[in-house]
């Protein structure tokens, strides 16, 4: 096989959730110049359209709007991509909120089920609908989550740290339930990458602590996260699988 970081990706489907967001638009526009054919999702269909208008050959690809909290939502994700795009090869799910509380004693539990919800439960149930199609169709796909160093560090936002903490446990799970069909299963844990959400309700003085613990220096940027979402959707990745990719400049070695 001749090396190249998007070898096997050209015409592939791929469906991107939290696609509007500061990784998802560059995820987005990454599988795009690969050539693949991208069904992106996200909350806000207006930011899709401009972003899909903006992708290479744009006409190639689609959008739809979603709420991952609503499981018919979820499982209408799939259908809807064969519709738009003919298959699906391919999951990239970046969706994921945050809420940082002062206090670990104000979470609510409306807090607790926001984050459960669109972190976990919709991992879970989208997973699982795209490895079904994925097998009953022959497709030996791959399924890209995503986590965050939390999950490994805990950290005072203990209610997202636990759905991401239970990401990875999802992940190791279906790799070795889907593993028979050749689908992979993996898991991306970036750490501080400078988008809005990381900067939300976070004062400059935070931010700086946040800096100052990664031994490169530097928040990543959305672009540094494509190259290793790439990587585990394309041919060179096809014997891993269950895997948590660490990205965090070093702030976490495992």
């Amino acid at each position: 096989m001749t090396w190249s970081l998007a070898a096997g990706l050209e015409d592939r489907a791929v469906l991107v959730t939290g696609a509007a967001g500061g990784i998802g638009a560059e995820v987005c526009a990454a599988f795009a110049a690969a050539g693949s054919r991208v069904a992106a999702v996200d909350l806000c269909e207006e930011k899709l359209e401009a972003l899909v208008a903006g992708l290479p050959d744009s006409q190639r690809h689609v959008s739809f709007g979603a709420d991952l909290r609503n499981l018919d939502d979820v499982d209408a994700l799939v259908d809807r991509t064969y519709q738009e795009l003919g298959q699906l090869d391919i999951v990239a799910h970046l969706a994921g909120v945050i809420l940082r509380p002062n206090d670990v004693m104000d979470v609510t539990a409306e807090d607790w089920a926001f984050q459960e919800e669109v972190n976990l439960r919709a991992t879970f149930f989208l997973d699982r609908a795209a490895a079904q199609r994925m097998r009953a169709t022959g497709v030996q796909g791959r399924i890209i989550n995503f986590t965050s160093q939390a999950w490994w560090t805990g950290g005072s936002s203990v209610v997202y740290a636990a759905t991401k903490g239970g990401v990875v446990s999802i992940t190791r799970g279906l790799a070795r339930i889907f593993a028979p069909a050749g689908i992979t299963v993996n898991c991306i844990a970036p750490g501080y990458v400078d988008t809005p959400m990381l900067r939300k309700d976070v004062s400059e003085e935070t931010l700086e602590s946040f800096r100052a613990q990664v031994p490169l220096g530097r928040f990543a940027l959305p672009s540094d996260v494509t190259g290793a979402v790439l990587f585990l959707a394309s041919q060179h990745a096809s014997y891993i699988t269950g895997i948590t990719l660490n990205l965090t400049g070093g702030q976490l070695v495992y």
